[in-house]
Parts: structure tokens; sequence; C-alpha cells
């Protein structure tokens, strides 16, 4: 199964300004930074991108 990987994928989009700081969430995503896998679950439209480009 031979399917091309978007380039969508492994995009990150530039932040917008007017986005809401999410401190709480910024922390716990740098104490994920010492261990070998983090995983950031949530439906669509819930900023995990948003989150991960911060």
């Amino acid at each position: 199964m031979d399917e091309p990987i978007l380039k969508t994928k492994l995009y990150v989009p530039p932040l917008r300004p007017e986005i809401v700081s999410r401190p709480r969430l910024l922390a716990r995503m740098k104490m994920g930074l010492q261990l070998k896998l983090t995983l950031v679950a949530a439906p669509a439209g819930y900023g995990k991108t948003t989150l991960l480009s911060e």
C-alpha cells in the first residue's frame, strides 16, 4: 500500500495573532517533551494544531 503523504499533514501553519493563550496546556506540553511519546487527542476543531504550533 503505497499512499502519498499529504503535504498539509507535514506543514505547520503560521500562528494567528488573535489566538487565545492556554498556559496550562502549554505547560503540560513542555512536560511531555521529556517523554518518548506525547499524544494530543481531541475532536476536530478543538485546537490541536494551534496548540502544537505554539
